[in-house]
This record gives structure tokens, sequence and C-alpha cells, in this order.
């Protein structure tokens, strides 16, 4: 019984600086898998992504060399009062389907992870598999915590936004887990399934 209840083994955290400059280090990331994030995150939600599209649709550059980037779904709460060493507050992920239609296009274009929370739709599946990339979850509930584990953030566009501007974060020690591997891995499947008894 105690080896039916006990899943797979997964491998351990992998530590990954953003941007990504060598995308073969995402082939060996696995659904469930740990990761531990450094580097820079491309903050933003909807309004973001859309005057992003609006960009790519228009044949404009971004704010940002997209080539490599690792984009986080969130929009920050303002400083802690007292703390000028804090460039935010609470910096936790917002549900990332709420950016599905606007994903493929960010992804075409060279993004090669995505951070948010939530399932993901079929057609971001397969645009994360054509494009080499895959997209994590980042604890949702834990905006404190995530907000400690930033050092800098930079205004990229759109300040009339509010929280939902461009944002370029940057972190050391961000945890998340793979979710969609760029293999076709989907976390939401595979972990209740590692967890299913069989039956009798």
């Amino acid at each position: 019984m105690t080896d039916i209840l006990r899943p797979s083994p997964l491998p351990k955290p992998a530590r990954i600086r953003t941007p990504i400059l060598d995308p073969g280090i995402l082939k060996d990331l696995r659904a469930g898998q740990g990761i531990v994030l450094d580097g820079i995150l491309i903050a933003g939600r909807d309004q973001a992504h859309k005057r992003l599209c609006r960009l790519i649709d228009e044949g404009k550059a971004l704010p940002f060399d997209p080539e490599g980037a690792a984009i986080y779904y969130m929009g920050p709460s303002p400083s802690p009062p007292g703390r000028p060493e804090r460039p935010l507050g609470a910096a936790g992920p917002t549900t990332a389907g709420r950016m599905d239609a606007l994903t493929p296009p960010l992804l075409d274009l060279g993004v090669k992870l995505l951070v948010g929370k939530g399932r993901r739709s079929g057609e971001v599946r397969d645009s994360l598999v054509r494009n080499n990339a895959v997209y994590c979850a980042a604890v949702g509930g834990a905006g404190a915590f995530y907000g400690n584990l930033v050092s800098e953030a930079k205004l990229l566009a759109w300040p009339e936004l509010g929280p939902e501007a461009l944002l370029a974060l940057t972190v050391r020690g961000f945890p998340a887990m793979v979710v969609l591997d760029l293999h076709g891995g989907d976390q939401y499947e595979l972990g209740p399934e590692a967890w299913r008894l069989p039956r009798t």
C-alpha cells in the first residue's frame, strides 16, 4: 500500500537565470518539477498584454526584448509604508488564463518562460510545445513572500495603467513549479493521476 501512495520522484529543483540565453536548459524540465528563478521577470497583466499584442499586430517593437524573456502575470501593490528598500509591496501571481488568447503571439516572438497561476488553454499548451517554452505556477496567496524577493522594479511602459503597467522585476531565489513543459506534460493532469488508487 505504501508503494501505491508514493508518486514517482521528480528531478530536484533547477536554478534558472532569466532572460534565458540558452533555451536548451528547458528541455530537461518536467511538469511537476520545482524551479528557482534569478534575474529579470517582465511583469504585466491583462491591459499590458492587450497593448503588447496591439504593438505586435502593428509591426512595432515591444518595450522589452522578447527573445528568451520570462513573463510574470502579476500586478503589485504599493511599497509598504516605512520600507524604502522595498520597490513594491505584494507581488503574487494572477490567474494566467485571462491572458490565454494574448499569449501565443509573445511565444512566437521568443518568450521562453511564463509564470502565473491556474490552468492554460489547449492553444497555449500547443504554442509552448511549438516554441520550446514552459509555463510555471507560483504560489497564490504568497504575494508578501514574493514581494520580498524583488530587489528592483523598473517601469517599462504605460504608467497610466497603475498596477497594470509593464515592469521589469529583478528577483533572486524566486520559487515556482513547472506546470506545462515543452514536451506537452501538464501537471494538472499528471499530479492527480500519480495519486490515483487502482480500481479493485
